[in-house]
């Protein structure tokens, strides 16, 4: 059975891996800007214009995701234990 430090420690992996994976996927937007876009515009039939506002949306809500269910209850952990 898991316990609290076993928790804290799952959960700050977890913040550094998505975080990780959130400035990976920032980064690829950022310097692949015009292919992703072409790409994605071709698969989903969304003109290329409205694709910034979505990447924005999808950075945006996945960085609140990580803050929710992974940073804040690690900070919280902490807390406690300290």
């Amino acid at each position: 059975m898991a316990n609290i430090s076993t928790i804290t420690t799952f959960l700050g992996w977890c913040t550094v891996l998505n975080f990780g994976l959130y400035i990976f996927s920032a980064l690829i937007i950022a310097v692949f800007n015009v292919p992703i876009k072409k790409l994605h515009a071709k698969i989903t039939n969304i003109p290329a214009k409205k694709l910034d506002v979505l990447y924005f949306n999808f950075l945006s809500h996945y960085k609140l995701a990580i803050f929710i269910t992974n940073l804040v209850p690690y900070i919280a952990l902490k807390v406690m234990v300290s």
